[in-house]
């Protein structure tokens, strides 16, 4: 017996020591598995699915035609293995820049089921960009990645990784990944810095060229501006007719006059606030998101 235990005691020694040299599991890397949108984690390396994205119907974007369709087409031959380009939707506040990404991956995807996913890059984690597109580009699936309210302070170096992954290095930009991001900046720097860059460079417009350059990586600029007020109420009128609330279009339309005023300025985000005031003073619910 005692000859067994000391056996054992030198087997289970041997084991403990085989484990300690034996190489630690890596993580597998992020999946496009099991879901047409993601949030990218990078910390853990890795994409969260999200079952149901927060998003409004195409259909119910309004004053926004033209660069709606702009978007759409260019998305849909990216999804048809076409060339496409990056696109930078910048402009006023409140207006769908985001909603409209999302409602056009929304559309694609009726037609197609899975056919392109939809992964959301934090502003903060941009400079993991690289590291998202490498492990994009051996899944081989269509991906859009999104990034909301894009844009770079004083002394923010990740713009240069941006600037890379894009369209410079060379691998170049995944022939299945295409880059959307929204900002209210045109030029995605504050205009403070540009300048002082100018000021303290000795050759000044190329410093200011180096920073401004970065729009130019997105070939499609597509502007938001503020709404009409007759915009502003056909979007009120679209959300009101299909939500199916009880109320007179001259009620509404009054209602939604006064509401903009005290808000200061007319956008779909503040139709969107307004419609909700009104579906729970009527007492009625709202169907299934915006």
């Amino acid at each position: 017996m005692t000859a067994d235990r000391e056996l054992l005691t030198i087997l289970t020694r041997i084991a403990d020591a085989l484990d300690k040299l034996a190489p630690e599991k890596k993580n597998a890397g992020p999946s496009l598995e099991g879901a047409d949108a993601f949030a990218w984690e990078p910390e853990e390396n890795r994409l969260i699915p999200v079952p149901e994205v927060s998003r409004v119907e195409i259909g119910l974007l309004r004053g926004v035609d033209h660069v709606r369709d702009i978007l759409l087409e260019n998305t849909q031959r990216f999804a048809s293995g076409l060339p496409a380009n990056n696109a930078l939707l910048w402009g006023a506040r409140g207006m769908g820049k985001s909603s409209l990404v999302k409602a056009v991956h929304a559309e694609i995807n009726a037609a197609d089921p899975g056919r392109l996913a939809l992964i959301e890059i934090h502003r903060e984690d941009i400079d993991t960009l690289p590291r998202l597109m490498s492990a994009i580009r051996q899944s081989g699936r269509r991906t859009i990645i999104f990034c909301d309210d894009l844009s770079f302070d004083h002394d923010d170096t990740s713009y240069k990784s941006l600037k890379a992954v894009l369209e410079g290095g060379i691998e170049g930009r995944p022939a299945n990944v295409i880059f959307y991001a929204t900002s209210n900046r045109r030029h995605l720097m504050p205009r403070d810095m540009m300048e002082n860059e100018r000021s303290t460079a000795i050759n000044p417009s190329e410093a200011v060229e180096e920073k401004v350059s970065l729009s130019d990586r997105f070939g499609l600029w597509l502007g938001f501006h503020k709404c009409s007020q007759q915009d502003y109420l056909d979007m009120i009128a679209a959300y009101a007719a299909h939500h199916e609330l009880k109320i007179s279009e001259e009620e509404l339309n009054a209602g939604a006059i006064e509401w903009a005023a005290t808000r200061g300025g007319r956008s779909g985000r503040v139709a969107w606030q307004y419609i909700q005031d009104v579906a729970g003073r009527l007492g009625q619910p709202l169907s299934g998101g915006k």
